[in-house]
C-alpha cells in the first residue's frame, strides 16, 4: 500500500466538461427483464475503443457521473454508465442519505448489478467498443462494485476503485465482501483511499492488502492500493463540500496511467 501526499482542505468546485469531440448521450440500455436509463461517452468517429464502464455513486447517474463519463472519453474511451437501481426508485428524489440506503440502495443485490454490467460491455461492444480491453471504474457504493465486478467477468483488464467498501456491503442482500474476492480478480485492480474515512476503517484496507499479497493469483499481486492521509470519503465528488482537488487531481492521473498500462 502506498501513501500519497497529504492533502489540504476540501473545497467544493464544480468541474463540468464539455462534450466538444465527443459523441454522447442518454439511452435506453437492453437488460435482463427490459431496459434501465444509461448514459455513453466516447470519442466522435471513434471504432474498436477501449470500454470503461463507470460505476455511480449512491446517488445514481446524475450529472457528476455523466461528467465522469466524458472526462474518460476524452482520454480516449467508451465510457458507459448505467442507472444501476433504477428498478428500485429514483435516487435523484431523495435528499436523506440514510433513507435513500435503506429504501432503496439495500434492495439492490450483486447479482442485478452484475448482471446490468454484462449488458452495459454488450451494449458497449455493439457501439464501437473493443470488448478485449475493459476496464471498470466506480465511486464509493460503485467502488465496491467495481473490485466485485472485476473478479466476476474475465473481460475486466483492469480496474480502478475509489473509496469502494471493502468488508462490508449496502444491506441485507449483500452475503459477498470484496476482501472475500480478493484472489480472484481477473484484472489488477487499483485502490484509492482516504486516511480519514469513517466509513471505511483503515484496518479494513490493511486486510484487503494483506489479502491480496497471498494471492497466488497474478492479477491479485499486481493491485494497488492508495491512501489519502488527511482526506476523506468521496473526495474525487466536486460537487460536494467532501471534494478535495489534491487527492481528486492525483487519484485521476493514476487512473489514467492504470488504464494506460492495462488497456
Amino acid at each position: 500500500m502506498s501513501t500519497a501526499p497529504a492533502a489540504g482542505p476540501a473545497a467544493a468546485t464544480l468541474i463540468h466538461t464539455d462534450a466538444q469531440g465527443l459523441a454522447q448521450g442518454e439511452f435506453r440500455l437492453p437488460v435482463q427483464g427490459g431496459t434501465i436509463a444509461a448514459y455513453y461517452a466516447a470519442p466522435e468517429g471513434g471504432k474498436d475503443l477501449p470500454v470503461v464502464l463507470v460505476l455511480q455513486e449512491i446517488f445514481g447517474i446524475h450529472e457528476h457521473i455523466q461528467d465522469i463519463c466524458r472526462r474518460v472519453a476524452k482520454a480516449g474511451y467508451l465510457a458507459v454508465a448505467a442507472n444501476l437501481y433504477e428498478r428500485q426508485g429514483d435516487a435523484s428524489t431523495y435528499t436523506d442519505i440514510p433513507k435513500l440506503i435503506s429504501e432503496l440502495v439495500s434492495k439492490v443485490s450483486d447479482e442485478q448489478v452484475l448482471s446490468d454490467l454484462d449488458a452495459s460491455l454488450a451494449w458497449a461492444g455493439r457501439n464501437g467498443g473493443d470488448t478485449k480491453r475493459v476496464g471498470v471504474t466506480g465511486f464509493c457504493w460503485g467502488g465496491r462494485l467495481t473490485w466485485m465486478y472485476a473478479a466476476h467477468n474475465p473481460a475486466v483488464k483492469a480496474a480502478v476503485a475509489w473509496y469502494g467498501k471493502l468488508t462490508t456491503g449496502h444491506g441485507p442482500l449483500i452475503k459477498t465482501m470484496a476482501v472475500d474476492i480478493a484472489d480472484k480478480v481477473h484484472g489488477p485492480v487499483l485502490g484509492l483511499y482516504a486516511g480519514e474515512d469513517a466509513s471505511i476503517p483503515l484496518d479494513s484496507v490493511e486486510e484487503m492488502k494483506k489479502r491480496l499479497a497471498a494471492s497466488n493469483n497474478a492479477a491479485s499481486r499486481a493491485c494497488e492500493i492508495v491512501v489519502y492521509p488527511g482526506v476523506g470519503h468521496g473526495f474525487l465528488a466536486d460537487y460536494r463540500p467532501m471534494y478535495n482537488k489534491q487527492a481528486a487531481e492525483d487519484g485521476w492521473k493514476r487512473m489514467l496511467a492504470w488504464f494506460g498500462k492495462y488497456l
